[in-house]
């Protein structure tokens, strides 16, 4: 008994490493980033879908501009009865703010295809990036 007490305790050694969740783990994929800068086809795709999503909303709101602004004169001309102010006022009043709307709807649809496109290539492993 005199031995067991003279005998120094084993030291405890205490192992860590990274939390689980903070593991990496690889993509179940290639990032889309790697086929983008590699030029492959699949890269090319992406490329191509994001333009064509982009071009779709310059279209549309240059189609509701055009719209607009060609039917002006077509309301001009029907109430051609109806002096000056009419005219001012339509110009004035109306046509800015539906400008206003159709560019502000055009930035934020860009915005919202580049966000995607930004989604889709980024790895989820990945920290989003800060702006």
């Amino acid at each position: 008994m005199a031995q067991d007490q003279q005998r120094p305790q084993p030291r405890r050694e205490i192992v860590t490493g990274v939390p689980r969740g903070a593991r990496r783990r690889p993509p179940a994929h290639t990032p889309a980033r790697s086929e983008i800068s590699e030029q492959t086809t699949l890269g090319a795709t992406y490329v191509r879908a994001l333009m064509r999503s982009q071009l779709r909303a310059a279209v549309v709101a240059l189609a509701l501009l055009a719209l607009l602004l060609g039917l002006l004169p077509l309301g001009f001309l029907l109430s051609r009865a109806v002096a000056g102010p009419v005219v001012w006022v339509a110009l004035g009043v109306v046509a800015y703010p539906v400008m206003w709307l159709i560019a502000r709807w055009y930035v934020a649809r860009a915005e919202r295809n580049e966000a995607a496109f930004t989604g889709l290539i980024t790895d989820p492993a990945e920290p989003p990036p800060t702006a």
